[in-house]
């Protein structure tokens, strides 16, 4: 047998034993909570139900259980690499605390589960690699599967923040007549808050929390500040600001949000000219290789058809 081979059922062997003695561990202390629950006169949701409700609440609870303990193997190097990771998840709306233990157990056990996916193929599916090959394909599915999460964590954000940044110019437009309409600050956000939902569910999250924030006593300017370190986005960045220099210097608040109301407005129609503009030429290479060929075949292939069959038998008898 060659070694690449062995190699491979190694592996395989080896993910198979660990998982099916994680399994017993976790089954195990399933169980004894469940005995725990009965010593003391609980009653086991299994017990009371037994339906899918409580068999999916068990799934999860080991499945949670399963991340916690793959996150101890996979803790961050320091503290500032944690808070990096939590900003990171609060910027994506995972607000959790268990949110970046979470994450960090998903890159490991998503590294884990791609080795083992790679170990399970054949290895002449693979072409008979050498040991230094398998060791590389080992490696790579390591890699990929655990900065797969960060990759889907930035696509959230980048979503996230998509949606914020497209729902900004409606809310300000409430604001402005929540607040030219004699409302408070606070009180617009909240009704704001309330009104947008609907239609932009991101940014109505954002302000509820906003108007909670305010009215459990928080300062208004700490509240706001708090809102911009959640979104980490420009635009909310520059509302912030002109929130706070407005409630410092006292001036008026619905003629600041009607101009920066404005502004956005501006903005936002400046960059939807730069998408249209820039379509062109993104257009320009679909159109060489796949566009233009069809049309040429279709166009001038009949002709060249035609001229073959006719031109080549004369071009022959002669």
């Amino acid at each position: 047998m060659e070694l690449p081979l062995v190699a491979a059922l190694s592996t395989f062997l080896v993910v198979l034993l660990a998982g099916t003695a994680l399994f017993l561990y976790l089954n195990s202390r399933e169980a004894l909570q469940t005995w725990r629950r009965r010593a003391e006169g609980q009653v086991v949701a299994d017990e009371a139900g037994g339906d899918s409700a409580g068999i999916v609440q068990q799934v999860q609870a080991q499945m949670h259980a399963l991340l916690e303990w793959f996150a101890k193997l996979n803790q961050p190097s320091n503290v500032e690499e944690m808070r990096a990771t939590r900003r990171l998840l609060i910027t994506a709306g995972y607000r959790s605390g268990k949110a970046p233990v979470f994450y960090t157990g998903a890159k490991l056990l998503l590294a884990v589960m791609t080795v083992a996916l790679v170990a399970m193929v054949p290895v002449k599916v693979l072409g008979f690699p050498t040991t230094t090959n398998l060791i590389f394909y080992y490696l790579l599915a390591a890699t990929c599967g655990y900065y797969a999460p960060s990759i889907w964590l930035q696509r959230v954000i980048a979503n996230r923040q998509d949606a914020l940044q497209r729902a900004i110019p409606d809310a300000l437009d409430l604001m402005v007549v929540c607040v030219e309409a004699g409302l408070g600050l606070d009180q617009a956000i909240a009704r704001v808050g309330e009104d947008v939902k609907q239609a932009h569910p991101v940014l109505g999250d954002e302000l509820n929390i906003l108007a909670v924030e305010l009215r459990t006593g928080v300062q208004r300017q700490e509240a706001l500040r708090n809102l911009a370190h959640r979104t980490n986005l420009e635009e909310v960045k520059n509302l912030v600001a002109l929130l706070v220099q407005t409630d410092r210097f006292g001036t008026s608040i619905g003629q600041a949000l009607r101009v920066h109301a404005d502004s956005m407005r501006t903005a936002r129609r400046l960059r939807a000219e730069e998408l249209a503009a820039k379509l062109p030429v993104k257009l320009l290479l679909p159109l060489i290789f796949f566009i233009f060929p069809s049309m040429f075949v279709v166009t001038i292939g009949p002709a060249v058809i035609k001229i073959i069959r006719v031109l080549f038998p004369a071009l022959a008898g002669q």
